[in-house]
């Protein structure tokens, strides 16, 4: 079965059915900050479906010394999958820089599933 191990979710709110579904089993979705809410309405059976763990972690009340350490974690773990092509951002629309008014239409909109990237 397809899907991500893990999915990082900035948004939070509706898109946890969303995340559910992009999921391979036994797959995790870890918020990292919730720009639609602090609340979520969890659809229990379709997270124990996916045997998926649901959590959470902010950096931002965590001392500069720890921050540090995972940022060289990250780098030591994370940058090698992105060199091998492991590691792909949804990009939603690669647009010209001219069209940036519209880039952020469509993010106030909420119409875009991933990353919208402006291009000279």
């Amino acid at each position: 079965m397809g899907g991500a191990d893990v999915v990082l979710d900035m948004i939070g709110g509706a898109y946890l059915e969303r995340n559910l579904r992009a999921l391979k089993m036994d797959g995790r979705i870890v918020y990292i900050a919730a720009l639609d809410g602090g609340t979520l309405e969890v659809p229990v059976m379709a997270l124990m479906r996916k045997r998926a763990t649901l959590t959470g972690s902010t950096l931002r009340n965590r001392p500069a010394d720890e921050k540090a350490r995972l940022a060289q974690r990250i780098e030591a773990t994370v940058w090698p999958w992105i060199e091998a092509g492991r590691f792909r951002p949804v990009i939603d629309a690669v647009l010209p820089l001219s069209q940036a008014a519209e880039a952020h239409r469509r993010l106030e909109a909420g119409a875009h599933l991933g990353k919208i990237i402006l291009k000279d």
